[in-house]
């Protein structure tokens, strides 16, 4: 792909990350996306298709900069930081939190673009986690990563809640450690479970 042509879609993907993350799917536009990356309109439909196909290469862009600053881990010792770690991103940047939960509202339970991606996503990052930690379930693995996501991630979805909830806090790093212990005991509860067999 031309210099030129990567150098578009990046401008794009950056508008269209705000955007869909204040908007949703269905309340974005398309117009407003053009106008905040000051590319043609146009550009936006050669590219991705439709605002469905734009929003797919958003999320999908979004994963993968968490990717970059989170890596999975492949230690037991990695995989304790990873919690705090999820945590301080979304802390920094709630955009794919949002972003994760507009896909929940417009799509539900129905199929969504780019699924088997995100499908291959979820399976390196649960083996991995899986190899880290010496689980043999790879079910357990699974609902390992659903139940850290929860933890790092819901507080950041559910706004409201963490501000009516943590309205209490005398500390700024309060909700950061208290999540962070949680994880951590999630981790453990994990690893002694008994179909959490050793390798």
């Amino acid at each position: 792909m031309q210099t030129r042509t990567l150098a578009t879609r990046r401008k794009l993907l950056d508008a269209a990350r705000v955007e869909f993350a204040q908007h949703g799917i269905s309340g974005a536009r398309v117009d407003r996306i053009a106008s905040a990356s000051g590319v043609n309109k146009q550009r936006i439909y050669a590219n991705f298709d439709s605002k469905e196909g734009l929003f797919a290469a958003t999320i999908a862009d979004a994963y993968e900069d968490l990717g970059r600053s989170v890596p999975v881990p492949d230690t037991l010792e990695a995989t304790r930081q990873y919690v705090g770690g999820i945590f301080d991103y979304h802390a920094q940047d709630p955009t794919l939190a949002r972003l994760i939960a507009w896909e929940g509202l417009h799509y539900g339970g129905q199929d969504f673009p780019d699924r088997e991606a995100r499908v291959a996503y979820y399976e390196e990052k649960c083996g991995k986690l899986s190899q880290a930690l010496g689980l043999a379930c790879p079910s357990g693995a699974a609902h390992l990563v659903l139940t850290l996501i929860a933890i790092a991630t819901w507080p950041y979805v559910a706004e409201q809640q963490r501000a009516l909830l943590t309205a209490q806090d005398t500390r700024p790093d309060a909700l950061r450690d208290s999540l962070l212990r949680q994880g951590l005991a999630v981790i453990e509860a994990a690893i002694a479970a008994p179909e959490a067999t050793r390798h």
